[in-house]
């Protein structure tokens, strides 16, 4: 797992997530994290993208005190589920609204003033006039978001990508509006490509000034639009729960809503209706469609004894079942919480990019101020300085900058989780980019983690039927793994008597007179009775096999053999030979024998093995491998490989029910299919490179053009629709994540 920042000296106890509104660029989210982190022993994390705050703080404090901080520094902030300081929705039709008049004015306006400016013979009196009454409303109304975002700045002594627009809109206004009122110039105007334009074409920027208004209005709503699709992705999570539920009471079935369904309860689920809870069937037989929430394509077989996940759909039967966790314990609750929580950490790049946003204001405002005076002292014309500088103003703002990692991540999270791979944080897309070598443990990742009975032999007098009536007899009344395989693959036999368990060895009882011993063949020679030759051939043959080798005793000697193994999964070596494809190396991981282990490992086509291993030392192992220079992904399933998960730069649980609860995993995976596993490191990597794509684009965007601005090579029109323009494709690269297919 990647390495953590070291926590201060006093750790904050409580957790909130806060509603932060006002927010309009990554800026506005780090002078956020800012105000709150002034505060003593708080900790803050505020994300953009998804207008959240997740703040950590001492119980001493006073959660309102974090709330006014916030407002103090000229946001809105309210307590998340209690209410929202804006509607996304609602501000999205506020965009529409000033979008829609922007636009209904502004192409009117371009053609008019272009046309009147470039052709003198069409102007009539007043024309200026015209222009600015129709330029107005936009800058005042349309692009007052922007203005109110650079006051409140103003007012707090800070900056933000605001200003930069506020500044060009405003300057471009002011400019035009002075050369309307006092009076255009007489000289020739700019130089289009085949001429100077005539006397006054260069005095008005308002087509200039509502242009950008227009262009920076519909990035911004397409930009606004995008993220709640990328956050909907999230939403759909928690849209698959059900609402209500048919709970079996003493007097009939109670249809109640979710909240009043406890654990232990038994609930009736119809056909069509979804599962309300995770649990275990009690009784009828049915077919469940789980693939919303694991991502298996083919609907599950389910009966008395079978777990049910919430979420999933009953197809057909009445089933009821006995609710074992609920609410925010159901595997489907902690999918979503999970999800979102991988929002809270955020990724080296994201940092990165948050530290740029927060000085890059402040030094572009300078440059526009140097490239102003630079033109000027250089003789230019004061329209040619004033075009360069606006110019500057528009290009630099850093919106694609502010998008690039949240999109990004919000889409990657939401589309893993419909696949069945919970992303816990930014920190394991990292991960991910430098790993080349993944460690399976064995029991569970890469077989079943049950056994099942393989092959019964039989010795001397004694039937391959009788033998296993006999192993059966004994092992009804133990709890042991192998018992229960032996148990379930034989027919209905009566419990032994007198039965004794012999922890390490096996068990031993009394079988319709007869002493009967079941288990190694250590157990076999402590009972003082010899194996022969062929009886260790067997036993050697079918271990060669991955096989755990059982014998039977009867009345003092061999009756027969029995092999149990946990069966490999059927994926596993699909799943196996697409992670070779992604150049990665595979290592097993086993606490077994190495005869079993290289059985398995030849199976699923595994080239090395870490036999005898036990789970104290599995973490020990992946450290030995990290010190050969190894980056190492580990993937286990249960809480005896918790320290390996946490040391492995990357961990990932093959979890089922509660065990998504494992703090240990960077990734974990939920869908019954070790080819879930190539899928995770493959989307990881992805989301990765779409992130730095996205910031290798936005910021090298930037840093191009600025030269040009400053150098007048760019017009602010085409600057305003370059910069938007901007925003948009970095958000449509992030939503293409949501085509991510398994398995290519």
């Amino acid at each position: 797992m990647s390495a953590q920042t070291a926590a201060p000296a006093a750790t904050p106890t409580r957790h909130l997530d806060l509603a932060v509104g006002g927010m309009t660029c990554a800026a506005c989210a780090a002078r956020v994290e800012r105000s709150l982190g002034k505060l003593d022993g708080v900790r803050a994390t505020v994300n953009y993208a998804t207008e959240r705050a997740t703040v950590h703080y001492p119980p001493d404090l006073d959660p309102a005190s974090l709330v006014a901080t916030i407002e103090r520094a000229g946001y809105t902030a309210s307590v998340r589920g209690e209410s929202s300081p804006e509607n996304r929705d609602a501000r999205i039709r506020d965009l529409r609204r000033r979008l829609i008049v922007a636009a209904v004015l502004a192409v009117p306006l371009g053609n008019l003033s272009i046309t009147l400016a470039l052709v003198p013979s069409l102007r009539f009196p007043l024309w200026e006039l015209v222009c600015l009454l129709l330029a107005t409303p936009v800058v005042f109304w349309s692009a007052a978001p922007f203005h109110r975002a650079a006051l409140r700045n103003l007012r707090h002594r800070s900056s933000s990508m605001d200003t930069l627009v506020s500044l060009g809109v405003l300057a471009s206004y002011l400019w035009s509006a002075a050369s309307v009122l006092i009076g255009s110039g007489s000289e020739a105007g700019y130089w289009i490509g085949f001429g100077a334009t005539a006397p006054g074409a260069d005095s008005v920027y308002l087509d200039v000034a509502a242009g950008v208004t227009t262009f920076l209005l519909a990035g911004r709503y397409f930009e606004a639009r995008s993220r709640r699709g990328a956050a909907d992705l999230l939403g759909a999570l928690d849209a698959l729960a059900a609402k209500d539920v048919r709970i079996l009471r003493a007097d009939g079935e109670v249809l109640a809503g979710i909240g009043e369904l406890a654990a232990g309860d038994r609930f009736v689920v119809r056909p069509g209706e979804k599962i309300a809870a995770d649990g275990t069937v009690d009784s009828g037989l049915s077919t469940v469609d789980v693939s919303a929430i694991t991502g298996e394509p083919v609907p599950a077989e389910v009966g008395p004894g079978n777990r049910v996940i919430g979420g999933s759909v009953n197809l057909n039967g009445r089933l009821v079942v006995r609710a074992e966790a609920v609410g925010a314990r159901s595997q489907l609750a902690q999918m979503s919480a999970l999800a979102e929580r991988a929002q809270e950490r955020k990724a080296a790049v994201q940092r990165l990019a948050d530290r740029v946003c927060a000085v890059f204001v402040p030094v572009v405002s300078a440059l526009a101020l140097l490239t102003l005076a630079g033109w000027l002292l250089a003789g230019n014309p004061v329209r040619d300085a004033f075009g360069a500088a606006v110019s500057v103003l528009i290009i630099a703002c850093p919106c694609a900058l502010g998008l690039a990692t949240p999109t990004a991540l919000m889409v990657g999270v939401g589309r893993g989780a419909q696949l069945g791979i919970l992303v816990k944080g930014p920190d394991a897309l990292e991960a991910s980019r430098t790993v080349d070598t993944v460690v399976l443990d064995k029991t569970g990742t890469v077989t079943q983690g049950r056994m099942t009975l393989a092959e019964t032999r039989a010795f001397g007098s004694f039937s391959p039927a009788e033998v296993l009536r006999l192993a059966a007899a004994v092992e009804a009344s133990s709890e042991h793994p192998i018992a229960a395989a032996i148990v379930v693959g034989a027919p209905v036999a009566l419990p032994a008597a007198e039965f004794e368990a012999l922890p390490g060895l096996g068990a031993r009882g009394v079988v319709e007179g007869t002493t009967v011993a079941v288990g190694r063949p250590r157990l076999l020679a402590d009972e003082g009775i010899s194996v022969g030759p062929e009886v260790e051939d067997v036993v050697a043959s079918a271990e060669a096999g991955g096989a755990t080798a059982v014998l039977v005793s009867a009345a003092g000697e061999v009756a027969g053999m029995l092999a149990v193994r946990d069966e490999v999964k059927p994926s596993a070596r699909a799943a196996v030979a697409q992670l070779h494809r992604l150049g990665l190396k595979t290592v097993l991981l086993t606490g077994d024998n190495e005869v079993t282990a290289q059985a398995v490992a030849a199976e699923v086509g595994i080239p090395e093995v870490l036999a005898g291993v036990l789970p104290s030392e599995k973490a020990a192992a992946v450290s030995a491998l990290q010190g050969k220079g190894h980056r190492v992904a580990m993937v286990g399933d249960g809480v005896n490989d918790a320290p390996a998960l946490a040391t492995a730069d990357l961990g990932l649980a093959v979890a089922e029910g509660t065990d998504l609860a494992l703090r240990s995993a960077d990734i974990i995976l939920v869908r019954d299919d070790l080819s879930v596993l190539p899928d995770a490191i493959r989307l990881a990597q992805r989301t990765l490179r779409t992130i730095r794509g996205n910031l290798v684009w936005a910021f090298g965007y930037n840093v191009a053009a600025l030269p040009l601005a400053a150098c007048g090579l760019l017009n602010p029109l085409i600057a305003g629709a370059a910069m938007s323009l901007s925003s948009v494709l970095v958000v449509a690269n992030s939503l293409r994540l949501r085509n991510f297919a398994p398995g290519r």
